[in-house]
């Protein structure tokens, strides 16, 4: 593989920082409720940035290079929309109005970028130590896709984390929102509002999956420069994409399946290739597996983009076909309508995120 110009590299972090230091200050100071139509226009803006970025690696360096960002941008952006999930559940539990949403979110944003770059340096020193680090990260993904797959990740972000029942028990926190600020004077006093429960809950769970995400990418690349390129550009719309999905995301019931079958996948590679290089002295005696297969890049990046699609379809099928066996039901007589409204509570619990927090985030956390 074709090694990147050290200037493309730097000069690419460079405008890609830039690119969501602008994206921070438009949230800034036009805080408002993106429509539909808006952030379809920004995902699109953002995909097609990171379609155009997969082109100039393929120009600067050669198809792999193209190939291993588009495998990660796909994996780590898929792992993102499931964290829309939790983000959903940590909104509506704090209550927070919808006009302050944005705010929160992109400091959450910025908190993940800046612990998947802490990640990032951390895994690319013990990959370069420790080559048997592969059997740690492919053994930790296989737990994670089973966690994502038979747990139950609607329970997430229910809870306050440790960190955050230490902030509520140690800080002065008022009870009402002050827009995004995070302090406020009060007879004199200086408080905190919820907000600086809100970002603690986003923060800590964003360290959580950078847990998940780090592993998982550095088994399509080890080049620390693509890892943390395809991290941002995953990131980049991950605003937007919250508000134009919405409560939607919780209604794709399969994709918890498709994201595990996509860190199944990883960690399965992840170690073939550890075996590959093997330098355990009881396994093969410390000598390389000659069977061991290296899946290919194009091969990853298929799969994954197959998985995701999958899920995805199988989602939205399932939920026109419920949608047509609810209006059967009641069409057949009234009694239908109390079951179904009984069915569809769980699935509506966190969509007071996008309307009943508007309407009552004032009272008090």
């Amino acid at each position: 593989m074709t090694a990147l110009p050290l200037w493309f590299e730097i000069t690419s972090i460079v405008v890609l920082c830039l690119i969501l230091a602008a994206d921070l200050l438009l949230a800034l100071k036009r805080p408002h409720v993106p429509k539909p139509a808006e952030a379809a226009i920004w995902i699109g803006f953002y995909s097609a940035l990171a379609v155009i970025f997969a082109l100039l690696l393929f120009w600067m360096g050669d198809s792999e290079h193209a190939g291993q960002f588009l495998a990660g941008w796909l994996t780590e952006y898929s792992l993102s929309i499931d964290n829309l999930f939790v983000f959903i559940v940590i909104m509506a539990r704090f209550a927070v109005p919808v006009r302050y949403q944005q705010e929160a979110l992109m400091v959450g944003i910025l908190i993940a970028l800046v612990l998947r770059a802490v990640f990032i340096v951390v895994g690319a020193g013990l990959i370069d130590n420790f080559s048997w680090i592969f059997y740690l990260f492919g053994a930790f993904l296989l737990y994670t896709a089973y966690t994502q797959a038979f747990g139950h990740p609607e329970h997430e972000g229910d809870e306050d984390s440790g960190f955050v029942r230490f902030a509520r028990k140690h800080l002065r926190v008022h009870d009402e929102f002050n827009g995004a600020k995070l302090r406020i004077t009060v007879d004199g006093k200086r408080l905190f509002t919820p907000m600086i429960l809100v970002i603690l809950a986003l923060g800590t769970t964003d360290l959580l999956f950078a847990l998940d995400s780090i592993p998982a990418i550095f088994g399509i690349t080890t080049s620390p420069f693509l890892v943390f390129a395809a991290n941002v550009f995953a990131l980049m719309g991950l605003r937007q994409l919250y508000f134009l999905l919405g409560h939607l995301v919780q209604r794709l019931v399969y994709l918890k399946y498709g994201i595990a079958a996509i860190l199944v996948f990883i960690g399965v590679k992840l170690v073939f290739h550890a075996l590959h290089q093997n330098e355990v002295p009881f396994i093969n005696g410390g000598h390389p597996v000659e069977w061991a297969p290296e899946i290919g890049t194009w091969a990853s990046l298929g799969f994954i983009a197959l998985a995701m699609l999958v899920a995805t379809m199988a989602s939205l099928t399932k939920m026109w076909v419920d949608r047509r066996s609810a209006s059967a039901r009641e069409a057949s007589g009234p009694e239908v309508g109390s079951a179904r409204r009984v069915g569809e509570h769980e699935s509506t619990r966190q969509e007071n995120a996008f309307g009943e927090a508007d309407a009552g985030g004032e009272r008090s956390h």
